[in-house]
């Protein structure tokens, strides 16, 4: 009996099947694909770091670019003193 001929309980078992298949026993992963995926949570689908946290966000790249720009004025400021 096919999938799609089932009556299903659960919106989720009637989704998509994700396409991924185990280097092991090279059978496919069968659990539910992520809406707009073509594959399961476990295996990549919204993978990564989220693009907001961490050194290189356009806040972080700022504070830098202030803290260098600063850094060299006090050192211009020091060459002038000496």
């Amino acid at each position: 009996m096919n999938r799609d001929d089932q009556e299903c309980a659960y919106a989720f078992q009637a989704a998509p099947r994700c396409s991924a298949t185990s280097k092991r026993t090279k059978e496919p992963c069968c659990a539910p694909a992520v809406r707009g995926w073509s594959v399961c949570r476990f295996h990549g689908a919204r993978g990564g770091r989220p693009p907001t946290t961490g050194l290189y966000t356009m806040e972080a790249k700022e504070d830098r670019r202030i803290f260098s720009e600063l850094l060299r004025q006090s050192r211009l400021t020091l060459a002038d003193i000496k």
